[in-house]
């Protein structure tokens, strides 16, 4: 199961990204996963659970986001969205495509809390 070796390596992308910003705590984080990356989506998510232990991460919720397969065709030119186990041009049926989309695992966003310093901390 790579997946786990995956997210090993998004948490720690994730914990460099919240030091950076100071923050205490990550709430959520999204990823893009194409069609083509490799990657199981339900794995992955399993695999986020385990490596997240004991990182300024676990607690996040792993937000997935699909992105589909898309080919650029040699001989029409033609760009389009295609299944990941037919890779043919949908225009002309050619197979002289080129995988331009699909292929990606991409961290999109990281949502952090900072802790407020007690100086700002307001008495009521």
């Amino acid at each position: 199961m790579h997946e786990l070796a995956v997210c090993q390596g998004l948490v720690d992308e994730i914990a460099r990204v919240a030091r950076a910003q100071g923050a205490d705590e990550v709430q959520a984080v999204t990823v893009a996963v194409g069609a083509l990356a490799g990657v199981e989506s339900g794995l992955l998510e399993r695999a986020f659970v385990i490596a997240r232990a004991g990182t300024v991460a676990a607690q996040a919720r792993l937000q997935l986001q699909s992105l589909p397969a898309r080919v650029a065709c040699s001989e029409c030119g033609a760009e389009a969205e295609v299944a990941p186990n037919r890779l043919l041009c949908p225009a002309c049926g050619g197979w002289r495509v080129r995988v331009v989309g699909g292929e990606e695992l991409l961290l999109i966003r990281v949502e952090l809390t900072r802790a407020v310093p007690a100086a700002l901390q307001v008495q009521v």
